[in-house]
């Protein structure tokens, strides 16, 4: 397993409540005179919206509540995302709320573009996608990965390629998915990875 999380690595990392504060301040102070930020400005604001919807709506099941209370030693949960990414919206209020269950866990938020020579670590076949939750001990080795995406969010995404549905219909099927599904596939993923782990199992 690949081991990224060095001391650098920690102080670069932020924690969820500062993350946050950037992102409304991206939200409601653009840098129009910036190009590429202008260029994401209205993915961010949408992704504030759906990430402030679940932070409202999830609430974790007693299944989860149980394994991540089982955790009792230090665990650091690093993830790589950036506020303009729709999968992360749909994704870090559930991973964030999960490691707020148990203090034993601190969650870290690296900045993707930034951090280029981290996120390299854990490319999915081959690209830069994100979040991706990455789990380490406390003697900083990896237990597990998680991202980018549900599986089933993945298998939809590649099936609509490949039949050639245009992006922005893509991305609406997607986010239609997310809106249903409401956390529930990444709370049961996981579950999943929390109980392999107790069991000494690897799950991918």
């Amino acid at each position: 397993m690949n081991n990224a999380l060095t001391e650098d690595t920690k102080q670069i990392g932020i924690d969820y409540d500062l993350f946050r504060k950037i992102f409304i301040k991206q939200v409601e102070d653009p840098n129009n005179n910036d190009e590429n930020e202008a260029k994401y400005f209205e993915y961010r604001k949408l992704n504030l919206q759906r990430t402030v919807r679940l932070e409202k709506t999830f609430t974790p099941s007693e299944e989860l509540i149980s394994e991540i209370n089982k955790i009792d030693i230090h665990q650091t949960w690093m993830v790589i995302t950036e506020t303009w990414c729709g999968d992360s919206a749909q994704n870090l209020p559930i991973i964030a709320k999960a490691a707020s269950l148990n203090d034993k866990i601190n969650l870290r938020i690296v900045f993707r573009d930034e951090n280029l020579e981290i996120m390299d670590n854990y490319l999915t076949n081959g690209s830069r996608s994100i979040p991706k939750l990455v789990a380490f001990d406390e003697n900083d080795n990896e237990l597990f990965q998680w991202g980018p995406r549900p599986v089933y969010a993945q298998n939809l995404m590649l099936n609509m390629k490949s039949d050639g549905i245009p992006k922005d219909e893509m991305n609406k099927e997607l986010h239609l998915w997310y809106a249903k599904n409401r956390g529930r596939e990444v709370e049961m993923k996981l579950i999943e990875k929390l109980k392999a782990l107790f069991h000494n199992e690897i799950i991918t």
